[in-house]
């Protein structure tokens, strides 16, 4: 019996995150036993390059010595105690520092839990019930936010889970990324009953796709002029793709800000904040309920307060964006080679990749209509060659600064030779 025939047996789909199942790609997922610096090794006992970095929080590579050792010392006081510690405060000062929009922050345990507070602060700060999300990006599981769109823009709502009240999607308004037209009528037609905006800046969960000039800023700018809250989703690119997050890159001051994966250092923890004003609404000093028992667990704290210390080198960013430049050069350069079309990006330590005839992949439907069975073929070709890729052609990849040149060249002669045999 394989791992995945006996997980199956206990665990609702073999899997406690649908993406782990492989469903994208086909065949049974592997299980890891270890991971150190850019490698995973597997129960099997196969090497492999990992290039997903548990989505996103390995920055530092997998088991960095100085995040074992702050996690180990906090452990030995205790695991968790549902009281304050200073650990939490100090984390807070390393956010605020590197990320100046948030004024105050709130720890909490996962990026659904995140932005789902996020939203219901939003909602309550200004009395409105109507959100507007877009299409492509993904912002956890809570149900406002498992909706697609209706058959026109500005249509209801519609759920895209079971178990999601319509009543519920009525209220949440899903439009296409980097459709700035979308935007401004929406505000035009329903600017007084929005109470947010959320948007992945660099979208993560549709492959990568990066914002066309102007799209950030006509969300800004029509939220400020409707009363309306821009909440960044930075649970992916919140220290991944620079130091102060994508906000930075854009220049854009979001008004609330999601954070998660490398704000726990590869431990369950996540964020909120952002204007003081706004943060004040939450409970205890305000009305809005949010509340978790292991929120800001000293363990937890100690993992992401370690990891964020270190990616604070002056030179870190630098090296890390030279690395992921160096992979999707080569990549792009791999598929020129044998004439197959390849659409590729990235900022700081995160890429993606879309078989697709656009040279520049910007909406959803661009990457929904590339040639999925080719990614299939190729994921499962870097796998034998002990490369491993997000299972998934619809997931951002992730570079750690423990990725070396050799790695980078061994991923690259790997990916020439399989992308010759598509």
């Amino acid at each position: 019996m394989s791992h995945f025939d006996e997980a199956r047996e206990h665990i609702a789909g073999g899997v406690n995150s649908p993406v782990r199942a492989f469903a994208g790609v086909g065949g049974e997922p592997v299980f890891f036993k270890s991971a150190k610096g850019a490698w995973v090794e597997t129960e099997d006992g196969r090497r492999l390059i990992d290039y997903v970095g548990s989505w996103g929080p390995m920055i530092l590579g997998h088991s960095d010595s100085d995040v074992i050792n702050a996690v180990v010392e906090t452990a030995r006081r205790g695991l968790s105690f549902g009281a304050p510690c200073v650990l939490e405060t100090q984390i807070a000062k390393k956010i605020r520092e590197l990320m100046p929009s948030i004024e105050r922050v709130r720890m909490v345990s996962s990026g659904t839990e995140a932005t789902m507070s996020a939203i219901r602060l939003a909602r309550g700060h200004t009395g409105r019930d109507k959100i507007i999300k877009f299409e492509g990006c993904y912002h956890g599981h809570s149900d406002s936010l498992l909706i697609k769109a209706g058959s026109g823009a500005l249509t209801l709502g519609v759920p895209s889970s079971p178990g999601v009240p319509s009543e519920l999607a009525a209220h949440t308004i899903t439009l296409p990324f980097n459709d700035t037209d979308a935007v401004r009528a929406a505000f035009d037609a329903l600017g007084e009953q929005i109470a947010c905006v959320i948007v992945e800046p660099i979208a993560g969960n549709m492959n990568m796709v990066l914002p066309e000039a102007g799209f950030h800023e006509t969300l800004r700018d029509a939220c400020t002029r409707a009363g309306a809250l821009l909440i960044f989703d930075e649970v992916m690119t919140g220290f991944r793709v620079a130091k102060g997050g994508a906000q930075s890159l854009y220049d854009i001051r979001p008004d609330l800000t999601t954070l998660g994966k490398i704000v726990g250092g590869g431990m369950p923890a996540a964020a909120f904040g952002g204007r003081a004003d706004i943060m004040s609404s939450i409970a205890p000093d305000g009305p809005v309920y949010q509340a978790g028992t292991l929120s800001g667990n000293p363990v937890a704290m100690a993992a992401g307060l370690a990891t964020l210390e270190k990616i604070d080198a002056p030179d870190f960013y630098a090296r890390l964006s030279d690395r992921t430049q160096q992979l999707v050069d080569g990549l792009a350069a791999a598929a020129s080679d044998v004439n197959i079309p390849l659409a590729v990006s990235n900022a700081g330590g995160m890429f993606g990749f879309v078989f697709s005839d656009e040279p520049q992949v910007r909406r959803f439907d661009q990457v929904a209509a590339a040639n999925i069975e080719r990614f299939k073929a190729f994921f499962h070709g870097m796998l034998d060659a002990d490369v491993y890729l997000a299972p998934s052609a619809f997931e951002a990849g992730f570079v750690s600064i423990a990725h070396g040149d050799d790695e980078i060249e061994q991923t690259l002669a790997a990916a020439s030779k399989v992308l010759a045999s598509l």
